[in-house]
């Protein structure tokens, strides 16, 4: 489906959607508990994958009509899957369930979209076989489709941190129901470490401890999943903030309110302070959950997102509006995302008149040397992609239409009416063939 959105000024008060990192994490985490209920949860075509999953290793993942996820689950023991598991276009649900697999007593297959089997997954396969499972791509190639076979009673391994934070993330989460445990030893430096924050908070929260250690992580084997009085709630997605924050920066008639902005362990809410760096009037009530933010004069700023990947389209189209130069670096992991979001924001923009240069580690937007003017932009299949060339938008001169819009499903369902809830000129259509 395309979506035309005209420039537009934006006011009023807006909620986030609940965070996918945490959803994900907390939807296997009740599948390896007995029995848990999810509240807040974002329920998303990513979330539902990771939901497919958990039923698929002998679990139940129920939503009542207020969204509450009534978790029955497989406490630790999954059963061989009846069926492939299909994680869709999700690379968080088949790294974590791709460890799932190593637990189970027989043969798991993963697969996925077209996009989903380009990914990395080698250095995973790996790991698996290093603990003394069978894990395979069927292709030869590290990428999916994937065959797994356990069960794996856990031990020592070591895996580069600088492929995908979500690696370890999925041997920490098993390995707590391992009979051994798994220690985690980094070959490389970590990049998006605060995903792994993320995951060590949920394990916390469901009474799991794991821990850093001087050269990885470790987690204790023969541990339980048991969440405090058998209930979890997710916090909001500060991936998803980024994008309301950032067209009231660039677009607010009067101040947006973002509400639903408690603090957690997400790395994105790094949006905050690099809107402040770049001269954005934003206030940040921690207690109360709310971000504050006024349309500004812009400045460019060199950002690293060795640890916010996915603050990269955000932090591209603020560039293209501010002035000055907006140097992004330590961004070649972002390469291998749902596309390569370091090529597409810069060949997006630049159909919208926005200049850049791009390195293999970096993309620097030219914010003096553009003018934004509505173009016909392609999301590339990408929630991110899609949500940052909106906020472009709202700013360009002329109508942008921006085709694939129903990808922002992954994420952000709603997105669209959300922003023309804050008075954003939005009008759909289907795509010609």
């Amino acid at each position: 489906m395309n979506v035309t959105v005209t420039p537009s000024r934006v006011s009023g008060e807006a909620r986030a959607p609940p965070s996918k990192s945490y959803t994900h994490r907390a939807i296997l985490a009740s599948g390896y508990a007995d029995e848990a209920t999810v509240t807040d949860a974002l329920w998303s075509a990513d979330t539902r994958a990771t939901a497919r999953a958990v039923d698929l290793y002998g679990g139940s993942v129920e939503r009542d009509e207020a969204g509450v996820l009534e978790i029955t689950g497989f406490d630790g023991r999954p059963d061989v899957p009846a069926n492939v598991i299909d994680c869709d276009n999700s690379g968080t649900t088949m790294r974590l369930v791709t460890a799932t697999a190593a637990l189970a007593d027989g043969v798991t297959v993963l697969t996925g979209d077209a996009s989903l089997r380009s990914r990395p997954q080698g250095p995973l396969l790996e790991a698996v076989a290093d603990l003394g499972g069978e894990a395979i791509s069927t292709r030869g190639n590290g990428q999916a489709p994937l065959v797994v076979t356990g069960p794996v009673a856990g031990g020592s391994v070591s895996i580069p941190g600088d492929v995908s934070s979500q690696y370890i993330s999925a041997l920490l989460m098993a390995g707590a129901v391992t009979e051994e445990g798994i220690d985690l030893e980094l070959e490389t430096q970590l990049k998006s470490a605060p995903y792994v924050d993320v995951t060590l908070e949920v394990l916390e929260d469901f009474g799991v401890t794991a821990e850093k250690t001087a050269d990885g992580f470790s987690v204790a084997g023969g541990q339980a999943y048991r969440p405090v009085g058998g209930e979890y709630a997710v916090p909001g997605d500060f991936s998803s903030i980024s994008y309301l924050a950032a067209a009231g920066a660039v677009a607010g008639a009067e101040s947006v309110r973002v509400a639903g902005a408690h603090p957690s362990a997400q790395g994105d809410s790094a949006i905050v302070e690099i809107l402040e760096r770049m001269g954005a009037d934003i206030e940040w009530d921690h207690d109360a959950g709310t971000i504050d933010v006024a349309r500004s004069e812009l400045e460019g700023v060199e950002v690293s997102v060795e640890d916010t990947p996915d603050l990269l389209p955000t932090i591209a189209t603020l560039g293209a509006i501010a002035d000055g130069e907006t140097h992004i670096v330590d961004a070649e992991h972002v390469r291998y995302k749902e596309t390569d979001r370091v090529s597409a924001m810069a060949e997006e923009l630049e159909k919208m008149g926005v200049s850049s240069s791009e390195e293999r580690d970096s993309l620097t937007i030219h914010g003096a040397d553009s003018q934004l003017s509505g173009a016909t932009v392609d999301g590339r299949g990408d929630h991110r992609i899609v949500m940052s060339l909106a906020i472009a938008a709202l700013v360009a001169e002329g109508e942008t239409t921006i085709q694939g819009s129903e990808h922002v499903d992954v994420s952000f369902p709603g997105f669209f009416d959300v922003l023309e809830g804050l008075g954003a000129r939005v009008g759909t259509g289907e795509e010609s063939h």
